[in-house]
């Protein structure tokens, strides 16, 4: 059975670099409050108008080709992870092949919509398409433009502080050394979705929209044909009650984080006959500082052994792990045979680790 080798990695940011203190001239915050909570300093966002998800997928995705050495008509499948996808359907994957100009071989393209887990997910799914013999070069990418769907406003400050933008990639091979993915440990528990969730576009949100006072003869009224989403609209009242926007409550999602995180992470590392001193790096999802460095305690790791950029980039949740990943290589802190765990939580919840050799 071959390996799942990572043969090529890449990653890109925006240059538009936005400082706490930036935010401060649209909300109420300070630089203080956002670096105590959540240890981010500045964030990437896109200038609109000239980057999507995908164009900044493919960015990420040249350089990850270049890196494995090969062509982008050499791959046999696209897996994209994202949340913050161009259309709410198609998905990027078909769009991704696009732009990449790899249309006439006409390869398959799966989309994962597991948010901060996504690119975890993503390589669990690569790894068993490739372990089975299915495939042998695959395009792992983990992208997201969150700056476009943000509240600005200081109602919105707890979340829309977090968020960046920017794509991390991979391709994956097949190999038959001892490099490669190890195992991959993946866990949801849907009891709690709505503490972190974006409600709209969905059917649900229109069954909660419906409860408001006056909503039947809205309906009766409404006239699809000036709708550019059809049933999915965005009307007066979806915009009073802000569920287009993205809603978390932070210590819920704190709690269940510490938890998880270390759980998944010994997960893996038990599986293999590992511990935690014999890690060279890791690399946690970018969620939040506080969460990371809680993490890296537990685990009695040195700073040299986990690897963190919230501080520059913010939470780019399917990208970050991508992205830093990406980063430690190219600055020498992760090398070929180092041992290596990566690990995610996120809405759902979900939560899932990946053990690798490099």
């Amino acid at each position: 059975m071959p390996n799942t080798r990572i043969a090529g990695v890449g990653h890109h940011v925006p240059e538009n670099i936005v400082t706490n203190d930036d935010l401060t001239k649209v909300m109420d915050t300070t630089d203080e409050w956002i670096r105590e909570r959540t240890g981010i300093e500045e964030r990437r966002y896109v200038t609109r108008g000239e980057d999507s998800t995908t164009t900044l997928a493919a960015k990420a995705s040249r350089k990850a080709i270049a890196d494995a050495g090969i062509q982008a008509e050499d791959l046999d499948f696209i897996i994209f992870a994202t949340l913050s996808p161009d259309y709410y359907f198609p998905g990027c994957g078909v769009l991704l092949q696009r732009e990449l100009g790899i249309t006439k071989t006409e390869i398959g393209a799966l989309d994962i919509r597991n948010q901060c887990t996504g690119f975890v997910y993503g390589l669990s799914v690569a790894d068993q398409f490739i372990k089975s013999g299915m495939y042998k070069n695959i395009l792992l990418v983990g992208a997201e433009i969150h700056s476009y769907g943000l509240d600005f406003s200081t109602a919105g400050r707890s979340v829309s502080v977090i968020f960046g933008d920017g794509a991390g990639a991979v391709v994956l091979q097949a190999s038959d050394d001892d490099t490669g993915v190890i195992n991959t440990k993946l866990h949801s528990d849907g009891t709690h979705a709505e503490k972190l969730a974006v409600l709209h576009p969905g059917m649900h949100a229109n069954v909660l929209i419906n409860k408001i006072d006056g909503f039947d003869e809205f309906l009766i009224n409404f006239d699809y044909e000036d709708q550019p989403y059809g049933g999915l609209f965005i009307n007066n009242e979806i915009v009073d009650t802000k569920i287009y926007a993205p809603y978390m409550e932070g210590q819920a999602v704190f709690k269940k984080a510490v938890q998880k995180f270390p759980e998944v992470i010994m997960e893996g590392l038990a599986a293999a006959g590992y511990g935690p001193g014999d890690l060279d790096m890791f690399i946690p999802h970018q969620a939040n500082l506080r969460i990371s460095q809680f993490v890296q305690r537990l685990m009695k790791l040195p700073d040299d052994k986990v690897y963190n950029n919230i501080m520059k980039y913010g939470n780019t949740t399917a990208a970050s792990i991508p992205i830093a990943f990406s980063e430690a290589i190219e600055k020498g802190k992760i090398k070929r045979g180092d041992l290596v765990s990566l690990a995610a939580f996120g809405s759902g919840f979900t939560w899932a680790s990946a053990l690798l050799r490099y």
